[in-house]
């Protein structure tokens, strides 16, 4: 009776995690009919493509049973509820939700708009926000993903040792015949898509954070299709730890040799002599360094919870 109702327990759970990848879904197709094509991408890739994957993954990671607590839980309550109060204060002051009248409705908004393409010249408001007037905001979440990525990895304990696994642990879909050689058509066409993306972003919806969530779900893909261990032949795990940190890295020089000259921190007309083409240039580079380190990222993590799960599986046998 408690078998049963655990494994209706553990159905439910995804259940409920394949309906908010169908919302990820619907939502990227909401963003799409107001134009939002740019968040429409992030959406789909990650909010319904590998957000979805790894919640599976972590359901498959989870027990039966619930460990005994070994921590105290009061402390942590009074952390959430202090910083709960404090964020509910600091909202106390912000402007009424749609107000016409706020800051960022009379003065920041139509200044993007009005004077975005005269002073940097890229048809995309949407890159130009995030790359360049808000490019110290875009170095941070860039930051961020790269310390996430770091955090799964001290948590889960990844490691670069190839293991002996079975096909049909590392790669779930390997027995389907149609989906390896449908996989095996698709991959090189998202790839390249994915540079489209990356370099297009200037001119069209796309840039780094997009372009890299859909490199990565190629490689992504290709391991469910073909096992960890034939994707780990591919893609050098130690190069794509690397690559995790040179993004960052590339992103900030672009900030350090615009200070070096006399500007201000990520200030791109430093990189040309004439302006416009320095924004250009930097952008570009930002725009690099974020892809990068987000398709580091990605894989990392996905290739963590896979080694896991190979490893508990082989702990089942």
């Amino acid at each position: 009776m408690a078998t049963a109702i655990a494994i209706a327990r553990v159905k439910d759970l995804f259940a409920s995690v394949m309906l908010t990848g169908i919302y990820s879904l619907l939502s990227a197709v909401f963003f799409v009919l107001m134009d939002a094509v740019d968040v429409a991408f992030t959406e789909a890739s990650v909010g319904a493509g590998i957000s979805t994957i790894l919640m599976l993954s972590t359901l498959t990671l989870t027990g039966q049973y619930e460990d005994p607590t070994r921590h105290k839980t009061r402390t942590a309550l009074v952390v959430v509820l202090v910083t709960g109060a404090l964020l509910i204060f600091g909202t106390a002051d912000m402007p009424r939700f749609g107000d016409p009248q706020t800051p960022v409705q009379t003065h920041v908004g139509p200044h993007y708009l009005e004077k975005s393409y005269e002073e940097i010249h890229v048809p995309n408001v949407v890159t130009s926000v995030l790359a360049s007037y808000r490019g110290f905001d875009t170095f941070g979440e860039t930051v961020v993903i790269f310390a996430a990525g770091i955090g799964v990895l001290s948590l889960l304990g990844f490691s670069g040792r190839k293991e002996k696994t079975t096909i049909s642990v590392s790669a779930p879909m390997y027995q389907h015949r149609i989906l390896r050689v449908v996989g095996k058509v698709l991959i090189p066409p998202i790839l390249l898509f994915a540079l489209y993306v990356q370099f297009h972003g200037d001119f069209g919806p796309g840039g780094g954070f997009q372009a890299g969530v859909i490199f990565a779900a190629a490689i992504i893909l290709y391991t469910m299709l073909f096992g960890r261990q034939a994707a780990e032949e591919v893609i050098k795990l130690s190069w794509v730890r690397l690559l995790a940190a040179v993004g960052v890295m590339l992103y900030g020089s672009v900030g350090l040799i615009s200070f070096l000259n006399g500007k201000n921190f990520l200030d791109y007309s430093a990189l040309a002599a004439d302006a416009v083409s320095g924004q250009h240039y930097g952008i570009l580079l930002v725009e690099l360094g974020v892809g990068i380190t987000v398709t580091a990222v990605m894989i990392l993590v996905f290739f963590s919870f896979a080694g896991r799960v190979d490893k508990k599986a082989e702990e089942n046998e």
